[in-house]
């Protein structure tokens, strides 16, 4: 382990208590310029490390924070080959992961971080990123063999995999709203945009990213007047190390369904959690909404809708709205 790691581990053990830099030095055999150090990185990376003349230092023992020891701690073996870095804050996840690809970077690397200046939702919305509050994560995957209209599965393995980690974590019931959005007690709580890059001029499918925005706490000052009567959060209190274990778990279960895209698992587990099968809702259009009722979500998990007239179409991409 690294000098900061070790640091890390030290002040762990006594979280919440002060200690101070010779004596973190003389536990550890270095120097106490090597302590500061790993003091700085730490405090840089997100962890609220309180320094204290004449007392030391002493990690906050309520603060739940986002780090790659963290998560790797809760990681299985399918999960061997994804390399997560942990930011403060970054712009968007999904442009950082993009910008990687684009430079080269291979399958498997995983930005996280703890808010987003410029979050992106689906049709170009902002996505709401405050610090401390989320976790905001992307996946590189350069998936072969895949066809520009199955994206759609690879975003339905990720609502998936985020409803059942949020019920295995915070014991909560978690629903997809299709195709992208996670519900718990009637409000949203995850929202998911897979983004596919091609080659040009061929048009080959090159890399997906998979970018997915968890609320795991309410923010202290509320979530926007625009959001505040649809959003919601996944723990109702903090815990130390809730958004690692929550983080690790949505990576281990879409590493699963990843690793075995013709498995029915997946397509049954979304069906079973969907929110809209049976239910009156508004298809969203280029000029307008239409009201329909969703009938079904086929084996591709594309909605089934039919229309007032009696017609039904099958939609693979686009935006319904529902009053729950």
């Amino acid at each position: 382990m690294s000098t900061k790691d070790i640091v890390l581990a030290l002040f762990e053990k006594n979280r919440g208590f002060f200690i101070s830099g010779e004596q973190i030095a003389s536990e550890l055999n270095i120097t106490r310029t090597a302590v500061w150090k790993a003091v700085k990185f730490l405090q840089k990376e997100g962890y609220e490390i309180k320094a204290v003349t004449n007392r030391g230092y002493c990690l906050d023992k309520d603060s739940d924070v986002l780090s790659v020891r963290g998560i790797r701690s809760h990681l299985n073996e399918k999960c061997a080959g994804l390399r997560p870095e942990v930011f403060v804050s970054v712009g968007s996840t999904n442009t950082l992961c993009r910008d990687k690809a684009e430079l080269g970077e291979e399958e498997g690397y995983v930005a996280v971080a703890g808010a987003q200046t410029a979050g992106r939702g689906r049709r170009g919305r902002s996505f709401y990123s405050p610090a401390d509050t989320g976790i905001y994560m992307s996946i590189l995957l350069r998936p072969q063999g895949l066809s520009g209209d199955q994206v759609l599965g690879l975003t339905t393995m990720a609502a998936v995999a985020v409803s059942e980690s949020i019920e295995a974590v915070s014991g909560k019931k978690a629903e997809i709203k299709w195709v992208n959005d996670i519900f718990v007690n009637g409000k949203k709580v995850c929202g998911i945009l897979s983004e596919a890059m091609y080659e040009v001029p061929s048009g080959t499918l090159k890399s997906v990213i998979v970018g997915i925005g968890i609320n795991a706490y309410a923010p202290k000052a509320g979530f926007p007047p625009e959001i505040a009567e649809t959003a919601g959060c996944v723990f109702d209190k903090t815990e130390v190390g809730q958004k690692n274990r929550l983080a690790a778990e949505v990576l281990n279960r879409f590493m699963n369904y990843y690793d075995d895209p013709k498995s029915d698992a997946v397509y049954d587990e979304y069906r079973t959690r969907s929110l809209v099968i049976g239910k009156d809702v508004n298809v969203l259009k280029k000029d307008g909404s239409v009201k329909a009722h969703a009938i079904d979500i086929d084996r591709d998990c594309c909605l089934v809708v039919r229309y007032k007239d009696g017609t039904e179409e099958v939609l693979n991409s686009g935006e319904i709205s529902i009053r729950l």
